[in-house]
């Protein structure tokens, strides 16, 4: 399974990164490719390109604030969740992602 992150809190600065570093723990530990963008307070990190949304089967973004540039998602499956929910449940989400698409 391929998944694009874009994660981003109102401060943008720990929650921001703690997100990040869940999801990439738990989704390599299953095996799965993903790719996390940063927005934060020091602007974009590891932005997602033209080239990482091929293939990709589902994007999660964090709901606590606006995302800069969603509308390149258009055509992926998008999962909306708050950042705490991400930081505190990431193995659950990424269970209920499966179980909603399927396992690649």
């Amino acid at each position: 399974m391929k998944i694009l992150v874009v994660t981003a809190c109102p401060t943008g600065i720990a929650h921001t990164y703690m997100a990040a570093e869940a999801l990439e723990r738990e989704a390599k530990a299953r095996g799965f490719e993903i790719k996390v963008e940063t927005q934060g307070s020091i602007g974009v990190e590891n932005e997602i390109t033209k080239e990482d949304l091929k293939g990709a089967d589902v994007v999660i973004i964090t709901k606590d604030m606006s995302i800069k540039g969603r509308e390149r998602f258009k055509n992926i499956p998008t999962v909306k969740v708050s950042i705490s929910n991400i930081i505190k449940n990431t193995g659950a989400l990424l269970d209920k992602i499966v179980e909603k698409l399927g396992e690649k």
